[in-house]
């Protein structure tokens, strides 16, 4: 089978490049390993930028972000027992973060390509590219039915997520170089039912770690607290883990809300970027490229970010052949992915409590805070930069 633009993987990259270039009117194929329930069932975290939401309401994708999505105009940082409000509107000029699972917008593109009789192809394994250097690169697989199968296109995206196989296809050492860190701290997660603690979401700096106060639906809260990357869910009871929340967060203008926990886990913490971003007629997307810290919540944005400025490039070359868009995809996207990794690092930074500290961090981490909060240009770095600078 032929078509135009082959997409390995079936997460947010994969299938909203898929979706911008069927606007465009350009054929793709999205090859997806695990079945449509288990991409559509794996519940994870979602906070859009202000540029997220907006490109999924003027493509088609906004019906059910903007009905059931929850839009928040701050975010508030809490250290020394009190809350410090980052107010959105009045620092950026209205514009706001929508708190909407990624499962739930994966749902909606899934929904929209396949209501555009878009090529979804779940269930599939074995998937190799061939001959990406070429002008006729191929992608083989096996079906979901067992089958052998070729596809050949053109232009191939590796939107397969942080455990690719397409990002090996660019040589390393002689091509492409990888910059990687690992913190020394994770996020144990919890899923809770439980009335939300707070209409916004907090992010509190504390002597015993950090913590973050989030929401998913006026009935489910998401909430977090930092641990050991060694530690397990074992060795956290229910009591225990409401008990450190509370000792974290509450204080002045701020309480937690128990409820029942009914999902547990442990988030490890990772900073990764490739470059470049692209070898012959592969070019990568998300997390096959990049991936930050949850601390800023970037991880989907960028994906998308990535895929808007990928699908500009590809257009250009299917309307008059010029490669110049593709040639410079790395270039034109890197400056933004490095951008967003300082954010998340800085953000890490100042909240979370670091291995070893004899107290000298913890109050210059305090001391920061407190210059950033008391500064205009301080709350505005940090407002500009969660709710996304705009992408053109």
């Amino acid at each position: 089978m032929n078509t135009q633009v082959g997409i390995v993987g079936g997460g947010p990259a994969g299938l909203m490049l898929s979706h911008l270039l069927h606007l465009k009117g350009i054929d793709s194929v999205v090859l997806e390993s695990r079945t449509r329930e288990d991409v559509e069932g794996t519940i994870r975290a979602g906070v859009l930028e202000q540029n997220t939401v907006d490109l999924m309401v003027d493509t088609g994708l906004g019906d059910r972000v903007k009905r059931e999505g929850l839009t928040h105009h701050g975010i508030e940082l809490r250290f020394g027992g009190r809350g410090h409000r980052i107010d959105f509107d009045e620092l950026t000029g209205g514009r706001a973060v929508t708190v909407y699972p990624q499962h739930e917008v994966l749902k909606d593109l899934i929904a929209r390509r396949l209501e555009d009789d878009g090529d979804i192809r779940f269930g599939v394994s074995d998937v190799q590219v061939h001959g990406h250097t070429t002008d006729t690169p191929k992608i083989t697989y096996v079906d979901a039915d067992g089958n052998e199968q070729t596809l050949t296109c053109a232009l191939v995206a590796g939107c397969d997520g942080s455990r690719t196989t397409t990002r090996g296809l660019i040589p390393e050492t002689t091509v492409r170089t990888d910059h990687f860190r690992q913190y020394p701290f994770a996020w144990f997660g919890i899923l809770a039912e439980a009335p939300p603690s707070s209409e916004e979401l907090i992010y509190a700096n504390h002597p015993r770690g950090f913590a973050l106060i989030s929401t998913r639906t006026p009935d489910v809260q998401r909430h977090y607290l930092q641990v050991d990357p060694d530690d397990s869910v074992d060795n956290w009871s229910d009591d225990r883990i409401w008990s450190e929340l509370h000792a974290r967060v509450d204080g002045e203008g701020a309480e937690i809300k128990d409820g029942k926990i009914f999902q547990k886990s442990i988030l490890q913490f990772r900073s990764f970027v490739c470059e470049p971003m692209q070898h012959g007629n592969l070019f990568l997307a998300g997390d096959a490229a990049h991936t930050v810290p949850p601390t800023g919540a970037k991880g989907m944005n960028l994906a998308i970010a990535d895929v808007y400025f990928l699908s500009e490039a590809m257009s250009e070359y299917f309307a008059t052949r010029s490669r110049a868009g593709l040639e410079g995809y790395t270039d034109s996207v890197l400056p933004r992915v490095w951008r967003t990794q300082h954010f998340s690092w800085w953000m890490s930074s100042m909240l979370h409590r670091l291995p070893d500290d004899t107290g000298f961090g913890h109050k210059r981490q305090v001391a920061e805070l407190d210059m950033v909060t008391r500064s205009a240009a301080g709350r505005t770095l940090i407002a500009e930069n969660y709710v996304g600078t705009p992408l053109r």
